[in-house]
């Protein structure tokens, strides 16, 4: 796993960029997505850059069951706002969570057969406090594929303050699997923030464990950790270097 330690958020989203500008110029066609706070800045690099999409495929980590597309909680929406509109690409997937809500095992099914069409040259993750990455949390199998993923009741809390009741808020997700993440060609992970510290130490130092899903990376022969000063700051000097 190669390490990337910078001064800011700022400055590791264009390290991020970067990476993912040399994988699309050297060809890479399928590109992986997230959503959350922690990719926001490298959009904003995207749309802002020369980098064409026209010919690439963008597939994304997950979507929440029940919302439509246009609902401002939606990850399409999401992606839609911070880099879609700007940078269109030939043809973006997020899974279906409106099938999911009747036939969420055909929803989860139909994204595995995308994504086994389509396999992914570069990966973008974030990751969790507790070490998750996408909606795969502490206890998920690594050997698992696209799924229905139910929300623990403090993600429901949490996600509370951006509906207008807690009844609106979804109860779970679809989910590309950890099998799926690590089929990927390359993966990049970014990190910031003090409260990422223990989950990076975890991940990069600590035993592979479903306990911690993103310690299985330490498995993949292509992956690249960027982290600030403080998500770094309680990994060993030899693992920085």
């Amino acid at each position: 796993m190669k390490i990337i330690v910078t001064d800011s958020k700022e400055n590791g989203s264009t390290e991020g960029f970067k990476l993912f500008e040399k994988s699309i110029n050297n060809g890479a066609k399928v590109i992986g997505l997230a959503t959350g706070s922690t990719p926001v800045d490298l959009y904003q690099e995207w749309t802002e850059s020369n980098l064409d999409n026209s010919d690439l495929i963008s597939i994304n980590l997950d979507e929440y069951v029940g919302l439509t597309s246009d609902n401002d909680q939606s990850y399409h929406y999401f992606m839609q706002k911070n880099l879609f509109a700007k940078k269109p690409f030939k043809k973006s997937y997020i899974p279906d969570g409106i099938k999911a809500i009747n036939d969420p095992q055909g929803a989860s099914d139909d994204y595995n057969q995308i994504i086994a069409e389509n396999p992914i040259d570069i990966q973008l993750l974030g990751l969790g406090q507790n070490g998750h990455i996408a909606f795969n949390e502490p206890g998920t199998p690594f050997d698992s594929v696209t799924h229905e993923v139910k929300l623990t009741e403090n993600t429901i809390q949490a996600n509370s303050r951006f509906f207008s009741k807690i009844e609106d808020v979804p109860k779970s997700a679809i989910c590309m699997g950890i099998a799926n993440i690590m089929a990927a060609k390359e993966i990049v992970i970014m990190a910031f923030g003090e409260n990422k510290a223990d989950a990076v130490k975890k991940m990069v130092e600590g035993p592979v464990t479903e306990d911690v899903p993103a310690s299985i990376l330490q498995k993949h022969d292509n992956v690249t950790l960027i982290v600030d000063n403080a998500a770094a700051s309680k990994l060993s000097a030899s693992a920085k270097n």
